[in-house]
């Protein structure tokens, strides 16, 4: 069976209140920064990645008498970080429901700074030759492994202060951690143009080291999650959180596998290849993409916390419906948009194919992931199914790349549209966590506790979700 933690349909809500306030915990806010700040730059480290594997990688540390496969190879090093995810995301996912929340936020950044300034470091193919892409592949590896690990811990951390019915609001301001990264790395990459060889892409991967510091002082500022903490006191932590999730939530695991493929693949094929995309086909300069990327990420900042905030009015799974029906409908009229080279049309294209629908589906996350879970599983669960799909959207931009040189830009066009296909699948038949019976308890445990009710003392267990009719089937 399925357990899932309060609010949700819960017999034993007026206890749970006792140890997590329906208005979260006094560091709510500090908390939702520190997480956001954390993946604010975490994203800027690897995303940054893609930037320049996007611009630089093909000819920097590849043969560059092939242009193409030259390409090839910076996407498949590229992909290579988005596999090794989902054994980033194990282990910290496992760490987290063990040991702590907060202990994984720290080590995951320390170890993903590391590996970004090192990238700025390494020599290129002219100076070492082959051994230059061996060494990118070994330090992408470690920075998949970083952030495989970086999500779980950030968003159940937030998830588990938040107050119960701004759950969505407060994930999403972690989840627009991500876009402030986007906007500072191609800030950055735009910003080093100018710099001209090898350190146009070396200066935004060295400064990198500055924003880990203040990182790192920041999180180790943040307070462990209380539901760990309760775990913990009551002796209730999982033996085997890996073991257990697998063999009693993994159809939830595969739910959310499939509900996040279409915002991240989406995402690999209509900014990371269209980067590629644009340059190859003279529609544009380096400059107009990465600036309709900025302004992209600028409104994206806001537009996830949005769409995180209007779940905890509506429900989770409206807003992702919509969203991922969005992505079926938008893949040709992408590239019909951007093949008109014209700069205002290719910031416009930007812009919805991240602030709407990236967006629209990244601000639900959060909530909805951590809301399929149960406390002392959460963090595993919720990061399997998170980074496992990023094997598939790892390996997107260089499935796309092949699709352009066989079908020119409709083979890309129909994939995008393809993974909002899966999405809509996998969102029609995902439970509701937050619908309007879900609300209408809480608001009836307001009024109660309002009114001066007495809240009784939680007994050993009673935080733990009953399985309700439609998840007991699972």
């Amino acid at each position: 069976m399925t357990e899932r933690h309060p609010p949700l349909r819960d017999p034993h809500l007026e206890e749970v209140a006792a140890w997590h306030p329906i208005e979260g915990t006094p560091t709510k806010k500090k908390v939702a920064i520190g997480c956001s700040v954390g993946a604010t730059i975490e994203t800027y480290d690897f995303i940054g990645f893609g930037i320049a594997a996007a611009l630089y990688f093909n000819t920097a540390f590849f043969p560059a008498n092939d242009p193409l496969s030259g390409t090839l190879l910076s996407f498949a090093t590229l992909g290579i970080g988005f596999a090794v995810r989902p054994l980033g995301g194990i282990i910290g996912g496992y760490l987290g429901d063990k040991i702590g929340r907060k202990p994984v936020l720290v080590g995951s950044l320390l170890l993903m700074g590391i590996a970004t300034v090192l990238i700025g470091l390494l020599p290129t193919y002219q100076q070492v030759g082959v051994w230059a892409g061996v060494l990118l592949v070994i330090v992408r590896v470690v920075q998949g492994l970083a952030f495989g690990a970086e999500w779980g811990g950030a968003i159940l951390m937030c998830f588990e202060h938040a107050p119960w019915r701004k759950k969505g609001l407060y994930t999403g301001i972690t989840q627009a951690g991500f876009p402030v990264g986007l906007l500072l790395a191609n800030l950055a990459f735009l910003v080093s143009v100018p710099l001209g060889g090898s350190w146009a892409w070396r200066v935004p991967f060295l400064l990198s080291a500055v924003l880990i510091v203040v990182g790192i002082v920041i999180r180790l500022k943040v307070e462990e999650s209380p539901e760990f903490e309760e775990l913990k006191e009551e002796g209730e932590l999982s033996k085997n959180p890996l073991l257990e999730v697998l063999r009693d939530d993994w159809r939830n695991i595969l739910r959310a596998f499939c509900l996040r493929i279409t915002e991240t693949a989406g995402y690999a094929v209509s900014v990371t290849f269209m980067l590629s995309y644009v340059a190859a086909e003279g529609l544009a300069d380096r400059s107009v993409t990465l600036t309709a990327t900025m302004i992209a990420a600028g409104i994206g900042i806001f537009a996830t916390t949005y769409w995180g905030a209007l779940t905890d009015r509506v429900g989770r799974r409206p807003v992702y419906l919509l969203g991922t029906a969005l992505h079926l409908l938008w893949g040709i009229p992408l590239f019909l948009v951007v093949n008109t080279g014209a700069a205002v049309a290719i910031v416009i294209a930007f812009v919805i194919s991240y602030a709407v629908l990236q967006n629209s589906l990244a601000g639900v996350q959060g909530a909805w992931f951590s809301e399929l879970f149960a406390a002392k599983t959460r963090t595993t669960g919720a990061s399997l199914a998170y980074q496992m799909s990023a094997v598939v959207s790892g390996f997107t931009p260089l499935i796309t790349t092949a699709l352009y040189a066989g079908y020119g830009w409709i083979g890309p066009a129909l994939l995008f549209s393809g993974y909002g296909l899966l999405g809509l699948v996998a969102a029609s038949v995902t439970r509701e966590t937050w619908g309007r019976v879900e609300r209408e308890e809480v608001a009836e445990l307001e009024r109660t506790l309002a009114a001066g009710a007495t809240v009784p003392t939680p007994r050993p267990g009673t935080h733990e979700h009953r399985p309700t009719a439609d998840s007991a089937t699972d």
